[in-house]
């Protein structure tokens, strides 16, 4: 139970604070990419079973992989891309953390 709420809080609570904090004139937009940027999950129903409770998705599902993560880095150094490469560069730090849950 641990495990699910500091996984989801990752996902949704600490975005959100992400969101007001630093983007305050904007925080709602931006709260939606984090959200958006969930659909990086759509690669789960690749594998087989879908889900896997003590399975990391880190290097397992293909946008989870470190090759999709470094294109993720790339698109922080360009202005119209960097909300959702941070968005989703946190994903990949929430999914990594819960690895080791």
């Amino acid at each position: 139970m641990v495990k699910f709420i500091i996984h989801y809080s990752l996902h949704f609570l600490f975005p959100l604070a992400i969101a007001y904090i630093f983007f305050k004139e904007k925080w709602k937009t931006v709260y939606f990419i984090f959200l958006a940027s969930m659909l990086v999950d759509l690669d789960h129903l690749l594998a087989s079973p879908i889900f896997a409770e003590n399975r990391c998705s880190i290097n397992f599902h293909p946008l989870h992989t470190y090759y999709a993560m470094a294109i993720y880095f790339v698109g922080l150094f360009f202005k119209k891309t960097r909300i959702l490469a941070i968005a989703l560069l946190f994903h990949m730090l929430t999914d990594l953390i819960d690895c080791y849950l």
